[in-house]
């Protein structure tokens, strides 16, 4: 019963104590930030910690029909340019991909007909082409990358 009384004493002084935060400066020139008093140290300043940020609330985002005042506005035919120049990078990206899968098709088929003396075994002819596949599998993934990334435009 004695502590608990005690807590309730000191939980108001305790909870002003810890809301501070000093500086101080003790005989030596030391700089220590605390929120309890320093013996044998003078107290520069005092200051509040920072706030809390403000908890975000979970409601959902408003749809594009409601009020966008906050967010800028560009004019239509400025996103319309905007949109082929895009979808022209885009276009010269597939072209680029394209010229750099045939030739990663051609040099993998150049390795598949070559054989060194040295590879009697099945799995160092793999090991040797494996790089020429994944080059040919990367081409083909970012192939299908671009021509999706020029589906979903306008």
């Amino acid at each position: 019963m004695r502590s608990l009384l005690a807590v309730l004493i000191v939980w108001p002084f305790a909870a002003s104590a810890l809301a501070d935060t000093c500086k101080y400066v003790d005989s030596d020139g030391n700089v220590i930030y605390s929120n309890v008093p320093i013996k044998r140290a003078r107290k520069v300043t005092c200051f509040q910690p920072p706030a809390p940020p403000p908890q975000t609330s979970s409601a959902p985002a408003p749809s594009a029909s409601s009020n966008d005042s906050g967010r800028p506005r560009v004019a239509s035919s400025t996103q319309r340019q905007r949109d082929e120049d895009r979808r022209k990078i885009l276009e010269d990206e597939l072209a680029r991909e394209q010229k750099a899968l045939d030739d990663a098709k051609k040099a993998l088929a150049e390795q598949q007909t070559q054989r060194s003396g040295d590879e009697r075994n099945y799995s160092r002819v793999q090991d040797r082409l494996k790089p020429f596949q994944e080059a040919v599998a990367t081409h083909e993934k970012n192939i299908a990358s671009i021509m999706q990334e020029l589906a979903s435009t306008k």
